[in-house]
Order: structure tokens, then sequence, then C-alpha cells
């Protein structure tokens, strides 16, 4: 579990910069789609103005246009795009031309769905209406026989139950936000105690 890397996505308030700034993830999540956490790209600026080095961000989209994130990306806001709509595999191509690397999302209920072949990088999710961030985990028996580019492992992990995850799968990356909120607001605590829990598993 070498190099495991951490994602703490849903950051909106100084605050939660802080707290990352503390724990020290190695990336964070800005999500520019609709949803309670969503912000604008004035926020994410400020806010990735006072992110530490280095932690790298991550923009959060659904179907928004090339052009919205190229800019993100030239602006210096996001160093990664993460698509969980309907992007194609041409959307990513075009995307692509702007340097950015690129992670696509995957709802995952009982199988693998069919998977995306030109990103960098999947995010495998509990499959949901409302596009990822339910909060809720899938069934890991899915991924163990998977075979593919490296993956995020999203969907419902907390401090108390990422351990577990790792040591059923090998994912690149643990992505969670609500697992450590407290009242829909991230919790330094909480952020802490979920860094802390996965570099014990490396």
């Amino acid at each position: 579990m070498s190099g495991l890397k951490i994602k703490i996505c849903g950051l909106r308030r100084i605050e939660d910069i802080e707290a990352v700034n503390n724990a020290l993830p190695d990336y964070i999540g800005f999500v520019f789609a609709k949803s309670k956490r969503q912000i604008n790209a004035e926020t994410a600026a400020e806010l990735k103005k006072r992110l530490d080095k280095r932690i790298q961000a991550v923009g959060v989209f659904v179907n928004q246009s090339i052009d919205f994130i190229t800019k993100l990306y030239k602006n210096g806001i996001i160093e990664i795009a993460q698509l969980h709509g309907d992007e194609s595999d041409e959307y990513i191509a075009g995307l692509r031309h702007c340097g950015c690397k690129i992670i696509k999302s995957a709802g995952v209920s009982n199988a693998l769905p069919v998977l995306p072949k030109t990103a960098d990088y999947l995010l495998f999710d509990k499959a949901s209406d409302q596009r990822g961030g339910t909060g809720k985990t899938f069934n890991w028996d899915v991924l163990e026989n998977y075979h593919g580019v490296p993956y995020f492992l999203a969907g419902g992990l907390t401090p108390e139950n990422v351990s577990g995850a790792l040591s059923q799968l090998s994912p690149f990356c643990v992505d969670v936000s609500s697992g450590v909120e407290t009242n829909g607001f991230k919790d330094a605590d909480k952020i802490n105690k979920f860094v802390q829990a996965v570099r014990k598993v490396q």
C-alpha cells in the first residue's frame, strides 16, 4: 500500500483549507457542479491561494464546458479535472489539450459499469441519480478483480471504515467528503483521524 494517496473533497471555507494544510492529504476537491458543496471560481481562487503547495487541487464537474475547466486549469486554480457527468471519450480528448490530468467517475452497484478508456484515473463511487456524493458505500467485492488504470475509491468512507477498505482493495487514492464532516461542514478532527487511519495502513 506504499504510496497510497488521500483526497479530501468538497472544501468551501477558509477553515477547511486550514484543516487540510494541517493534515496534508495529497489532494483536495473543489466542487463546481451543482451540489450543497458547490463553490464558484472566485471562491476557489481565494481558497487555492491559501492551500499548502504540497496539496494538489481537483475540480469536480458534471457536464460542464471544456472552456470553463480549461480556464480554471490555466489560472492555476486546479491541477486535475474530475468528471461526474456523461462526458465521452471525445470530450475527454478535447479537455486533455489544456494539459490537466483527468479523473472520470464510474458509479458502481453490483457490477462494474462500462468504463471510459481515455481518462488518467477512474473514480469508483456508489451508483446514484445524484452522480456521487451519497456518503454510502458500495459492494467493494466488485473491485477485487479490477485491472485497469489507477483508481480513486470513494463512497461512504470514514475514519472508522477506511482501513477495512484498504485491507480488501488497492486503490491509488482514497477519497472522502461527508465522512469527515459534522453537521454538513468539514471537521478538522475527523480529517486528521482519516489521514492518520490511512497512513497507518501504509
